[in-house]
């Protein structure tokens, strides 16, 4: 296995998943737009702006496998999100096509179906729903993602993110959350399993109150070891005042912003 690259490793998702990867892969290239002042060892930096090619050839020269974390992480103006997640998107995977890549972890997103309601269980043949621009940038990079791995053979696992931390925080995470032990778990699949073209899979644990059929992350060997139900008593203690439109949607407060929609259509739909 070659050099293994995470971009976006100065966010909070990408400071969770360094230990790990560093104990699974030993060495591990990180790559943030600005330095990182706290590397361990086994870690290297490369930084990197993906607008910009010559950067990103730089920081892909000589890697095997990325997760690919980087990019705008919430909702945005349409400018920020198309700089960072469309246009710069469709610079990684050229840079990764250029530099031999073979495999990439997709950092998709639960809000590219957040327009779902939650009494909705979906699994990932069901049509895409945005719920925001940054929801819009997160199909592209499936559709992307998948392109690349028709036309030019980088296989791609797209990862659709509910909520990555240690616990589960309120009720609707309970339905979503993801573990980084078990984020690590489908990386490993999209790195190693040798069966991976383009696939798209649920990033969430073991939730009792999940929304979504994981089939296909587990017919590849993903078994979450972490229990959202576990952490039950405290996350139902976590919800906030109430939000008439986000409470009824999977993708939450993100489906209430700028929100003019019908709200019957939607919820028929």
């Amino acid at each position: 296995m070659g050099k293994v690259l995470m971009t976006g490793a100065a966010g909070g998702v990408g400071r969770m998943m360094r230990p790990l990867l560093r104990e699974r892969y030993g060495e591990v290239v990180l790559s943030d737009r600005a330095p990182l002042d706290d590397l361990e060892v086994g870690e290297s930096f490369r930084a990197c702006d993906l607008t910009d090619p010559k950067e990103l050839a730089a920081m892909l020269n000589g890697v095997d496998r990325v997760l690919h974390l980087g990019g705008q992480s919430v909702e945005a103006d349409w400018d920020t999100v198309l700089a960072a997640n469309i246009i710069g998107l469709h610079n990684f995977y050229e840079g990764c096509r250029s530099a031999g890549v073979k495999r990439v972890i997709f950092a998709s997103s639960n809000h590219a179906i957040g327009f779902y309601g939650r009494n909705r269980r979906l699994d990932v043949e069901n049509r895409t729903r945005p719920d925001s621009r940054y929801g819009v940038s997160k199909v592209f990079g499936e559709a992307l993602a998948s392109l690349y791995a028709d036309k030019y053979g980088i296989g791609t696992l797209s990862v659709r993110i509910g909520n990555i931390d240690d616990q589960p925080v309120d009720t609707r995470r309970l339905s979503i959350w993801l573990h980084p032990e078990d984020f690590l778990q489908l990386c490993a699949i999209g790195f190693e399993h040798p069966e991976i073209h383009n696939q798209v899979v649920w990033g969430m644990s073991d939730c009792a109150r999940a929304w979504w059929d994981n089939a296909p992350a587990h017919r590849l060997g993903y078994e979450p070891r972490h229990r959202a139900e576990d952490h039950a008593a405290t996350a139902l203690k976590g919800d906030g005042a109430p939000d008439p439109v986000g409470d009824l949607f999977q993708g939450g407060g993100f489906c209430a912003q700028e929100f003019e929609g019908d709200m019957a259509k939607v919820m028929r739909s």
